[in-house]
Formats: structure tokens, sequence, C-alpha cells
């Protein structure tokens, strides 16, 4: 029977202007369109970040056309998670269009994982799943040039700037091997 058949009698047995808040395609209230009726729900816009490490170097991106920190170094692939597409997914793909490179899922090492608030577009709040890898098939080179200033190997313990704040705080769990599984970063708490 599982948890859908006891959630939908429990949702059917709801007023009718609380079984309106929200639905799914086939027109029956959802368990999410019933909690706290009349809040606005928001998106948490999730990203995918790459870095590729050999020896005590990391191969960064400088950001160019994009219209968030260009000019600033960052993780050498990265972007947004398709729609029905994991993390590690989207960090391969990134990696594949942004470096023409080729990573195995498996070799994605989980450096760190950032809920942040950045503004007030969807929410304001972002998560961000940085990884790295010390194994890659394919020589990198820089596959979309509108959007890069270039790429550079640098040294974990001297990294170019300026980076991108983010990046620069996931770069510095990586140089000092104090990894943290979440960051909170712009929040009050």
């Amino acid at each position: 029977m599982g948890i859908r058949a006891p959630v939908a009698q429990w949702i059917e047995r709801l007023p009718p202007e609380q079984k309106a808040v929200g639905s799914n395609p086939a027109g029956r209230a959802t368990p999410c369109s019933v909690y706290g009726v009349g809040m606005s729900r928001f998106s948490l816009v999730p990203a995918a970040y790459v870095a590729l490490v050999r020896d005590d170097q990391v191969l960064l991106q400088q950001r160019q056309n994009t219209g968030y920190m260009d000019g600033h170094w960052s993780f050498s692939a990265a972007g947004h998670i398709e729609r029905d597409e994991s993390v590690t997914a989207a960090a391969v793909r990134e990696a594949r269009e942004e470096l023409g490179i080729e990573i195995a899922e498996v070799d994605l090492e989980p450096l760190c994982t950032v809920h942040r608030r950045q503004n007030e577009r969807n929410g304001g709040q972002r998560v961000d799943f940085f990884f790295t890898t010390s194994a890659w098939e394919g020589e990198p080179a820089v596959q979309e040039p509108r959007h890069s200033g270039g790429i550079v190997w640098a040294p974990v313990s001297a990294m170019p700037e300026p980076l991108v704040p983010v990046d620069a705080l996931a770069l510095e769990m990586l140089r000092t091997g104090n990894r943290r599984a979440i960051v909170h970063w712009g929040f009050d708490d």
C-alpha cells in the first residue's frame, strides 16, 4: 500500500479550501500543497562544481561574459543541475561541456556542499555541490571561449586573485584538508 494511499485519503478529508492550494498533473492535491496553506514556496537553485587536481595544483577557469563575477577565477567546470539530472551527472556533463574531458561519476570526490543566500531571485537561495577529481580522460581545454578568460593550473597554496568568494571557501577546504559536509553562507545563524 505504501505511503501514497494513506496520504491521499488524508488529503481527501481536508476542506476544499485547503485542497485547492496546489495539485499534481492529475488534479489531485499533493501533500506538499497542503502544508502552510497560503504560504508560497520558493525554488532552491542547485549547481555542480568540479575542480581538477593534479599533484598540488588545481585547474581554475576565469569567468567572462556570464553576468556574474566576470573576471574572477572559479572551479574549472560548473553549472546548474538540469531537471531529472543527478548532481554527479551534472558535474560530469559540465566538465565535458566546459573542458572537453570525460570523468567517471565514481571518480568525483565530494569536497563540500554550500547552502547559501545570494539574492531575492528564486527565494535567494542556492545549493552548490563542490567536487574534486584527479582522474579524467582527455586534455582539459576551454570549450566555451565566449564565457572563459582562460584556464590555469594554480598551486593549491597560492590561488590567483580575484576568486569567486564561494569558490574561495571550497578551495580553502581543499588546501587545508578541513572538509565540511555542509556549510551555510549568508544566513543570520
